[in-house]
């Protein structure tokens, strides 16, 4: 059985661990995703409380399965690896409530072997049927280096995401450095690429500046991700807008695909579509966003 996809993520809403009176309105929220933070969030007398609390809230879910009653995906983001809370952390979680554990500060395939070989004896001792996804961060300059070793270090990983305060702030690199955010953003995308799995933009912390919001998400969007982590609920409603086929978008690749089914029909391999020229990449591309649109429930099913 495949682990949970995060092709759908378009926002991830970050609920630290510490304050399980959010979690329920958190459930409520119009986000794709709730990121349980165990690590940052949670100053560390509170670590092994926040733990049990985000425990306690996983028990309480149905799996994420058909006909389950949660369609949420539910995401831990555990302390890091070399930490003494990394096993204790996974050991705890594990069990029907949780689809992916978000690890922090991966450096190395090395990291993403280990780490899956964890996840898989706390499943194993939890006696779960299902695997658990892995969602692995990008946030330090040896992890953006090695970024595409990550992303290829086991089929067990189901995507990658940018943590830019780590990676930015010891730099001093500003966090609207628009070069910077760029390169960093295409080089993470090209290494997801490769393994062919989605990547996510990275939360910004100017909760009080939406325009700025909607401005990364679309950057990050024309590059290729997936969707954008959300540290305040008002963030949410802006990802699945940015992150989802627009009206246009649909309608264009339908009429691509409607004259690539006639072409190809006809032994023609490359076409011109509105003054543009078509073949097999832009045709994987336009069936990918009809794809997307239906599984959001944005285009009916063709027969």
């Amino acid at each position: 059985m495949e682990t949970t996809s995060l092709a759908l993520m378009r926002s991830k809403l970050f609920v630290p661990g510490s304050r399980p009176e959010l979690f329920a309105k958190a459930l409520s929220s119009a986000a794709d995703a709730l990121s349980l933070d165990l690590e940052d969030a949670v100053t560390k007398d509170r670590k092994a409380e926040a733990r049990e609390a985000v425990a306690g809230f996983l028990r309480g879910l149905p799996p994420r399965e058909a006909g389950a009653g949660r369609s949420k995906i539910m995401i831990v983001r555990v302390n890091g690896l070399a930490t003494p809370l990394f096993e204790p952390d996974l050991q705890t979680i594990t069990g029907p409530g949780l689809d992916v554990v978000n690890l922090p500060m991966a450096e190395s395939a090395e990291d993403i072997r280990a780490a899956v070989a964890a996840l898989e004896q706390a499943e194993r001792k939890a006696g779960l049927t299902h695997p658990i996804g892995l969602l692995a961060n990008i946030e330090t300059p040896l992890g953006l280096r090695r970024a595409a070793e990550i992303a290829t270090a086991h089929p067990r990983l189901s995507g990658l995401q940018i943590g830019y305060g780590d990676l930015f702030e010891p730099a001093a690199i500003a966090r609207d450095c628009e070069p910077a955010l760029d390169h960093v953003r295409l080089q993470v995308r090209f290494a997801a690429a490769e393994a062919g799995i989605p990547c996510f933009d990275g939360s910004l912390a100017a909760v009080a500046s939406p325009e700025r919001c909607r401005a990364e998400a679309e950057a990050a969007r024309r590059l290729g991700y997936a969707g954008k982590s959300c540290i305040h609920p008002s963030q949410v409603a802006i990802m699945n807008t940015v992150f989802a086929p627009s009206p246009a978008e649909i309608a264009r690749a339908r009429k691509v695909l409607d004259a690539a089914r006639e072409q190809i029909g006809r032994g023609t391999g490359a076409f011109v579509v509105d003054g543009q020229m078509v073949d097999a990449p832009f045709i994987a591309s336009a069936q990918a966003v009809l794809d997307l649109a239906r599984r959001l429930g944005m285009a009916a099913q063709e027969h």
